[in-house]
């Protein structure tokens, strides 16, 4: 008996037609300097006119664990933005602009009413960043992943002009470190979140809790854009993995270390619950979550307050959370935490 690709467990057919559903969802991302989008073997893209160094920034990122809650709950909807919002934000730290995002899927069993939900949050995930979804790639690999289980990689190409170039070296002493808030968890923590709050406090994945779980990640890039256009930033930082003793000390010169006060904020009950159930000790709380802020702008002390009204302007609260100091004779910039 003759055996197809299909008796294997890859259903091309059904992968033809998640294309074709991928197709206006990916129009929507549009930017006039595409050239060659979704169906060709690369996207082609132009350097948008007005860069006279033009520099290419690049970043990847996955949605890691969180998609356990997507699994669960049957939601596909919103990780697709968090895919997207991982990769835009690194390359928006450097002062880029994003340009272009490709996206990665793989499943065990392609469903193409799932994978369209998947893209479509990665379509609108490129709306709010300004860039054009140019292409991914689909792959269905049985007997790989679990059943009902897929993974989400995606990359993202952004422009700087090179004098524009945002690493750090401009920060100096007594620069004020600004926090811009979270939408909660954002991507980061999740394998000790659902242990502590569906194994250990075996609380129901619905409600409140299952919304505040899948909060898509907040998409600072253009807001971060607009704040570098207005002001003297010296500085972002994109508070992920390790938090903001992990993140802050990436963008702060030799000799330097950032006093952030953990009062200047509020935090967001979500962090509070993990806390409280899972008996986990406050250090180890900043160094796995965001705790409510999850990008930083490091400016003068005397820009605070506009940097604050413009991002109060374009809807996100920000709070003036640590200062930046000299610290002669350390090895490693650092954060230091204090009440």
């Amino acid at each position: 008996m003759a055996l197809s690709y299909r008796d294997a467990g890859v259903d091309i057919d059904e992968g033809d037609a998640l294309v074709e559903r991928i197709k206006p969802h990916a129009r929507r991302t549009m930017r006039p300097e595409v050239l060659a989008g979704i169906g060709g073997f690369g996207g082609l893209f132009e350097i948008p006119r007005g860069y006279t160094e033009p520099v290419l920034v690049a970043g990847t990122d996955g949605v890691g664990t969180k998609l356990k809650i997507a699994f669960q709950s049957g939601r596909h909807e919103t990780v697709g933005i968090d895919l997207v919002a991982m990769s835009v934000n690194d390359v928006v730290v450097c002062g880029a602009e994003p340009l272009v995002f490709l996206d990665y899927f793989a499943t065990s069993k392609l469903r193409a009413e799932e994978g369209e939900k998947v893209v479509a949050g990665i379509a609108e995930g490129c709306v709010r960043a300004g860039c054009a979804l140019i292409g991914g790639e689909t792959a269905e690999l049985p007997g790989f992943y679990a059943e009902g289980e897929y993974d989400l990689a995606g990359f993202c190409v952004g422009v700087v002009e090179k004098s524009r170039i945002l690493d750090g070296s401009r920060v100096r002493a007594t620069d004020a470190v600004l926090g811009i808030a979270s939408t909660g968890l954002h991507s980061n923590g999740f394998s000790l979140a659902r242990k502590v709050l569906l194994e250990r406090a075996g609380l129901r994945l619905e409600g409140t809790l299952l919304d505040e779980l899948l909060a898509p990640t907040a998409i600072y890039a253009k807001d971060c854009l607009a704040l570098r256009d207005a002001l003297d930033v010296h500085a972002f930082a994109h508070i992920t993995g390790g938090g903001l003793p992990g993140n802050l000390p990436r963008v702060l010169p030799a000799g330097h270390r950032a006093v952030v006060r953990t009062s200047a904020w509020p935090r967001p009950d979500i962090f509070r619950r993990i806390q409280e159930s899972g008996g986990i000790e406050e250090q180890e709380m900043l160094r796995t979550f965001n705790c409510g802020i999850g990008m930083c702008a490091v400016v003068r002390r005397e820009d605070v307050e506009a940097a604050r009204a413009l991002l109060d302007r374009r809807g996100h609260r920000a709070w003036e959370i640590g200062v930046v100091e000299l610290a002669a004779g350390l090895a490693e910039p650092e954060v230091v935490f204090r009440a």
